[in-house]
């Protein structure tokens, strides 16, 4: 049978999108009898937000263009950033390694040769201040993808604009600092649930005081999506954590519409293009409603759900790895049609090795292209009104709300942690995935049909192996000219702060500015909070 037959479409066969939600032949108003247009639909900029949460959107702003890197020390990663910045990246995204993540320092034996590989190293605020040596942190955005450590390096930004003379309180930016889904689908945590919260409520209150324009939690579902979860269940389980973290916060004292508004979210953006712009547009109604329904918030800015996009690395392919820029302009494009506020766009390169400048601009180009080129931001959520896809937005509202009912009879999102619950649904989703690929029922396009015989090797960037026992040697040697006194009497408030239930970040940020380590500080709050185990999921 010839290819082209092979690949003619079933006209009786049934379509899904990747949530297993059918999809007709055809859509007409009969799809949308029923629907109310100003309670479902509305207008950018009002609520529901289902339109967009600002009134102009890209009319009067381009979403922020964001290229995220990190890789092997921190003057290597700032060399990438000011090449970002010279292409026309308008705010940067921090990636750190294994090591910065789980707070141990480049000289711990369980961080040996992984200093550098996947992100930067930071091990003190020398590297910090390395790592902006030459960009000046109160005019440009900077997002730090970093959870479990994240008081620490949110201290360290502070502190090294405190360097450079710049106001705190003139720092925009963002913290992923979203926990929740470690324990569901990364594993970069540190504490247990209930003291990691603790840690992150306290940021919440700091921060509205010091850095009032900092997001202080970016709500990700990309991650869990990158696990294998579907459309649906990413925004049923980003929601479903975001709730948590409200609750957490109002738990702790704070007034809902005193950190609301500071909360932001990553939301992951894949191939099934029209699900996709679906997806968003739901997921910002649906946290709308919950904010001023569920939680009673009054301030509008806490019932809009302002969201980060990166495209998606798992559909990354290694074999004919060119069509991966097509696929990430795809991605892209659900993104801005969607309605996000900044986003990140993969590069082709990513499934073999961390990007290459070439590779890099490429992705950074795809951003302008649609940006200048497509004329997809002239308009404001130039897809609303289409039968298809508010039927779509309207059917993942609804299949997410049901997975959040059942959440709340288990009681809350982190009984559904500790049970498993979370993460036997991905990794099932994942698994018929794989399924579907295996037996060519999903295609891939170079991996299980249109394959090619031989490919022609890509350049590959590669960490020099010689940056790790330099990090180690310059670790060493700010321990060894440190004043000790001030180091440890820093640690020591840190410790106390986390037994009395004191702020933690007013000690943390004494910490750093004493030099005291990233894995120090983290140790000291080990001290007191203790390991988190992962519970086994059958």
């Amino acid at each position: 049978m010839t290819e082209k037959l092979k690949t003619r479409p079933d006209p009786a066969a049934e379509i899904e999108t990747s949530s297993h939600i059918p999809v007709n032949p055809l859509y007409t108003p009969a799809d949308l009898k029923g629907s109310d247009y100003e309670s479902e639909v509305g207008y950018p900029g009002e609520y529901p937000f289902t339109r967009g949460v600002q009134a102009t959107m890209y009319r009067g702003r381009l979403w922020t263009m964001r290229q995220y890197a990190g890789m092997g020390d921190a003057e290597e990663s700032n060399k990438r950033y000011k090449y970002l910045l010279a292409n026309g990246t308008t705010g940067l995204s921090v990636a750190f390694d294994l090591p910065t993540q789980i707070g141990l320092d480049s000289d711990h034996p369980l961080a040996a040769g992984e200093v550098g590989k996947v992100g930067v190293a930071i091990d003190s605020i020398e590297d910090m201040q390395r790592l902006f040596d030459g960009i000046e942190l109160t005019k440009i955005s900077t997002s730090m993808t970093i959870n479990a450590t994240a008081s620490i390096l949110l201290a360290l930004y502070v502190a090294v604009a405190r360097r450079q003379g710049g106001d705190p309180r003139k720092l925009s930016g963002t913290v992923q600092n979203d926990v929740l889904k470690e324990y569901i689908a990364r594993g970069t945590y540190i504490y247990p649930p209930q003291q990691a919260m603790r840690v992150i409520t306290d940021m919440f209150a700091w921060a509205n005081d010091n850095v009032p324009d900092w997001n202080t939690i970016s709500i990700s579902g990309y991650h869990m999506r990158e696990a294998g979860s579907t459309a649906v269940q990413e925004v049923a389980f980003t929601l479903g954590n975001g709730m948590a973290y409200v609750e957490a916060a109002i738990k702790a004292g704070l007034n809902v519409d005193q950190f609301a508004p500071r909360l932001s979210f990553f939301f992951n953006a894949h191939s099934n293009f029209l699900e996709e712009v679906a997806k968003f547009r739901a997921a910002r109604r649906m946290w709308a409603r919950i904010m001023r329904e569920h939680f009673k918030a009054r301030n509008p800015k806490s019932w809009m759900l302002r969201f980060h996009t990166q495209t998606a690395g798992s559909t990354l392919t290694a074999q004919q790895p060119e069509n991966n820029i097509v696929r990430t302009a795809i991605q892209a494009m659900a993104a801005v049609l969607g309605g996000t506020q900044s986003l990140h766009t993969n590069s082709y390169d990513e499934a073999l090795a961390l990007p290459t400048e070439q590779a890099a601009r490429i992705a950074l180009r795809t951003q302008q292209v649609i940006a200048y080129e497509s004329g997809a931001p002239q308009t404001i959520d130039p897809l609303a009104g289409s039968y298809y896809v508010e039927t779509l937005t309207s059917e993942i509202e609804e299949r997410a709300a049901e997975y959040l009912g059942k959440i709340e009879v288990l009681g809350g999102m982190l009984k559904a942690i500790e049970r498993g619950f979370v993460q036997h649904e991905i990794q099932n989703a994942a698994y018929e995935y794989q399924q579907a690929v295996d037996d060519g029922r999903a295609i891939v396009v170079g991996v299980n049909r249109f394959e090619v015989e031989e490919e022609k090797p890509i350049p590959i960037q590669r960490i020099d192996p010689a940056l790790e026992p330099k990090q180690v040697e310059r670790l060493r040697a700010l321990r060894a000219k440190r004043d000790v006194g001030p180091w440890k009497a820093s640690l020591a408030g840190v410790e106390e702060a986390a037994r009395s239930g004191a702020n933690v970040m007013p000690r943390i940020l004494a910490a750093v500015e004493a030099s005291a380590t990233v894995g120090e500080i983290s140790d000291a709050m080990r001290r007191v909070f203790g390991e988190y185990k992962e519970a086994v999921v059958i």
